[in-house]
């Protein structure tokens, strides 16, 4: 029976350790603070039980137009919204600590330092140290987020994106650095929570990740200006102060772009005061501390992202990493977290699989939500394609009338001779559920014409696929 040690118990590290148990292997899993790793405890499960809270309340609040007579007049109240995001973390956690247990997967708590593919020496909080024999080594230590010297996070005025998840009131207002992913779904639950946001974001576009498309950022963009979240592009924040209990923002130009392409408005210099707090949402820096990789021989990049071949392994055999620990040149996203585990298992097993990042879609929790998979627009003409795309509009579905939930669009990307599917993006209700038809379809090689012989039940939202593969 081979021996592996997965150091990191995010979504990555648990996942691989299941996997390796159920094929018979010996399993430690060495985790520093607490099973489900960012993702669970920080990150994708809290924000989306927040957004849960808001967008019960925005619901409540358009009770008469479903027809629901009566005063309403509920409000956020965080620190029974922060309980219940902590029972959701807690129960799932609780259910990885029971898988680990009915799997005989060991669980260390401490840092995992690699001295070789057979030797991890891991540290405990009260200093002891244990040493972890074994044949295989997964690392799946994920990331955790930037912090800037022009925003100086106290914790109380200038928070970070953890922080932001633990406020126990509603800020009166709130600046948001950086227009991304975390940016973005944050501006949308604290702008229904009551919050005045601003969001600024560095490049000409909110959502400036190369995945999405720009008609769906132009989207997002129009539905933040209706929310009342107001937008500031093509700037940054150069220096940040504290005054009277609120936090004054310095803004310049962003130094991203060549000048000609920031407005006249953008080059100036100004200032934005938030009355309670800060969000800062601008990036990631791996979590490789303590991990030894110099020492054992591991090569990292530029930025401290582990260098790992097309089987996951690093130049020291038996060592393997997956997850946000590889960095940007690959996808940092839990399920490709998810992905990558199955691989590396395998291939500590003796396999020679590959990771494959052709189809990845990805979910971004706005309001409405934002969906995406295989190449935009833009990429598909890049690479050379004759490019056809369709859309249909959400407001143009049954259901989405019924739901009272309009905007949105469904944008199929496809090679106009073949038909093939090249790319999906999708915004609306539900499309984080929408977009695993259309990565299906990528997978297998489908066409649109595929997707319009296919039989789509009536009505539901999942028609606008359908419809958009007919427009074709």
């Amino acid at each position: 029976m081979k021996r592996l040690t997965v150091i990191g118990g995010g979504p990555g590290g648990y996942t691989a350790a299941f996997a390796a148990a159920r094929a018979g292997m010996e399993v430690t899993l060495v985790e520093a603070a607490h099973l489900g790793g960012t993702c669970l405890n920080s990150g994708c499960i809290p924000t989306k039980t927040l957004k849960a809270s808001a967008e019960a309340l925005e619901t409540a609040r358009r009770a008469a137009e479903f027809g629901l007579a009566g005063t309403c007049d509920l409000k956020a109240d965080m620190p029974a919204i922060v309980a219940r995001k902590r029972r959701v973390s807690d129960t799932l956690r609780g259910g990885l600590e029971k898988t680990c247990a009915k799997l005989k997967v060991r669980v260390v708590t401490g840092r995992g330092q690699v001295i070789s593919a057979s030797l991890v020496r891991v540290t405990r909080d009260d200093g002891s140290v244990e040493e972890i024999a074994g044949d295989r080594v997964i690392i799946a230590t994920g990331s955790s987020t930037l912090n800037l010297p022009s925003l100086p996070v106290d914790h109380t005025h200038i928070l970070t994106s953890d922080d932001a998840l633990e406020l126990d009131h509603v800020p009166s207002s709130i600046i948001i650095v950086g227009g991304g992913v975390i940016g973005t779904e944050r501006a949308f639950i604290y702008r229904a929570f009551g919050s005045r946001v601003t969001v600024v974001e560095g490049q000409t576009r909110i959502l400036p990740v190369p995945g999405v498309d720009r008609d769906m950022s132009a989207l997002i963009q129009r539905e933040m200006k209706k929310a009342g979240i107001a937008v500031e592009l093509c700037r940054t924040v150069n220096a940040t102060e504290t005054r009277d209990g609120a936090v004054v923002a310095h803004l310049g130009p962003s130094p991203f772009l060549p000048e000609d392409a920031i407005p006249a408005a953008a080059r100036k210099e100004g200032t934005l005061e938030a009355e309670a707090g800060e969000d800062i949402t601008v990036g990631r820096v791996p979590n490789t501390d303590g991990l030894g990789l110099a020492e054992a021989g591991i090569a990292t990049d530029r930025r401290g992202y582990i260098a790992v071949n097309d089987e996951l392994e690093t130049g020291v055999p038996g060592v393997y990493a997956i997850g946000d620990i590889l960095g940007p040149a690959r996808v940092m996203l839990a399920h490709m977290a998810v992905a990558e585990a199955f691989v590396a298992v395998k291939n500590c097993l003796g396999g020679h699989e590959t990771a494959k990042y052709d189809v990845v879609p990805s979910g971004i929790f706005a309001s409405p939500e934002v969906a995406d998979v295989g190449l935009t627009e833009e990429q598909a003409r890049e690479k050379g394609f004759d490019v056809a795309v369709s859309t249909f509009q959400f407001r143009e579905l049954g259901k989405a009338q019924a739901m009272g939930h309009l905007p949105g669009v469904f944008k199929l990307v496809a090679d106009r001779a073949s038909g093939k599917l090249l790319g999906a993006h999708l915004a609306g209700a539900h499309a984080t559920d929408l977009i695993a038809e259309t990565a299906l379809a990528l997978q297998m090689g489908a066409s649109v014409q595929d997707i319009a012989h296919t039989i789509h039940a009536h009505p539901t939202l999942a028609e606008g696929v359908f419809e958009a593969a007919h427009m074709f």
